[in-house]
């Protein structure tokens, strides 16, 4: 047998091994582990070109945009993969390489992963931060629900709605809540009722389900419409153990359907029964309010009373009469003692009047200096004196 090497081209070499490859059966379904690392991802054209790689060999791979898109999950280098596809030479550059068909991330499911990696990327953004969060209105008068249109979910929000607060209105706004275009028509919906600004709150959700049954409530779209949302939005989906990028954007997340039913109005018993308190409390603030005004309308009564100028001038004029009569009082008394005490100097005086006593025969004699003589050595003889009697004087010569 004839071994002698024939010369061949290179395009025939790589050729040669791409047949043997591809007539490998055993080569067209591989389950392929490893770790992801020289990662392209060429946006425009959807393709994903990386290797994959073990502690000791590393080899190239491939995914296509039609494979690619309905990855759950964005690669990343470093990452454990467990991939599905077939191996091939590339025949230009003679080299093989992994064709991924499939891939899912090595002990974590895809939509775990990429649930983590899109809150990781919104947080970030700060669509989840408290800041931004509006406050639910106390009194809505409009309640828009967006949900399924059939379901126990909706009907328990419009029954507890009804019996809580029957005054408010409720828009529904029916959609699919689960498959392909669940999230599209969430989204819309929030952006229509954000538009149009005919509901004061809005309630999203949906019954419980599995992670697939919510995923269209992890849609980033969906997200966005909620933190652009011009009305507070209260995200409900599934139940109090289930959580989607929806219940960490919204306002406020409601555990269940019916939570957040309870949580978007007020319990009209309660508020009857706040308006009876409150009622109660009025009148007893009226009631003491009334009677603190009597007891100042009395004071000031008294006051009036006290100091009312009518009244102060009666009271003068009474003091004024006490003050007249005591003064009339006063000078009669003091007149009458003045006229007792005169008419008893009058009788002193009358029983001293020298003019009574010359009545009575008695005169006085004066020298003729006037002086009065009160005694014969007062004057000698041939003296010109006076004689003063009662009814007149006489001249006299002391003659002895």
């Amino acid at each position: 047998m004839d071994f002698t090497p024939k010369i061949i081209t290179v395009s025939q070499l790589n050729y040669y091994l791409k047949s043997v490859i591809d007539n490998d059966q055993r080569l067209q379904f591989v389950l392929l582990e490893g770790e992801i690392s020289n990662l392209t991802d060429h946006y425009s054209s959807g393709h994903i070109y990386l290797s994959l790689k073990d502690k000791k060999s590393v080899v190239r791979a491939v995914m296509f945009s039609y494979a690619a898109k309905n990855l759950k999950f964005k690669p990343e280098n470093g990452m454990k993969v467990l991939v599905r596809g077939r191996v091939a030479v590339y025949e230009p550059s003679g080299q093989y390489q992994m064709y991924i068909e499939d891939m899912q991330p090595d002990g974590v499911g895809a939509l775990s992963l990429q649930f983590e990696q899109l809150k990781e990327k919104l947080g970030k953004e700060g669509l989840f931060d408290t800041e931004h969060k509006k406050p639910i209105p106390k009194f809505p008068n409009v309640i828009g629900v967006v949900t399924s249109p059939t379901g126990a979910a909706v009907r328990d929000i419009f029954s507890i709605l009804s019996r809580r607060y029957p005054s408010a209105d409720i828009i529904m706004c029916p959609v699919l809540v689960q498959g392909e275009n669940a999230a599209f028509q969430l989204s819309d919906a929030i952006n229509r009722l954000s538009k149009e600004k005919i509901v004061d709150v809005i309630i999203i959700g949906r019954g419980g389900g599995s992670q697939e049954d919510l995923w269209a409530f992890n849609d980033e779209n969906l997200a966005r419409a909620i933190f652009n949302c011009d009305i507070p939005v209260i995200s409900a989906v599934g139940h109090e153990t289930d959580f989607t990028i929806c219940d960490f954007v919204s306002d406020l997340r409601a555990p269940t359907p019916s939570a957040a039913a309870e949580l978007a109005v007020p319990d009209k018993a309660e508020l009857l029964m706040n308006l009876d308190a409150q009622k109660q409390y009025i009148t007893t603030i009226i009631d003491k309010k009334i009677r603190d005004y009597e007891n100042s309308l009395n004071n000031s009564k008294r006051l009036i009373n006290a100091y009312s100028p009518e009244i102060l001038i009666d009271n003068y004029n009474n003091k004024l009469d006490n003050l007249s009569k005591r003064m009339v009082s006063l000078s009669k008394n003091l007149i009458d003692n003045r006229l007792k005490a005169l008419s008893e100097t009058a009788s002193k005086l009358s029983s001293l009047n020298p003019v009574n006593v010359l009545m009575r025969g008695y005169s006085y004699v004066t020298d003729s200096e006037n002086m009065t003589v009160s005694s014969v050595n007062d004057v000698k003889n041939g003296d010109d004196i006076r004689i003063t009697l009662n009814d007149g004087s006489l001249n006299a010569k002391v003659i002895k």
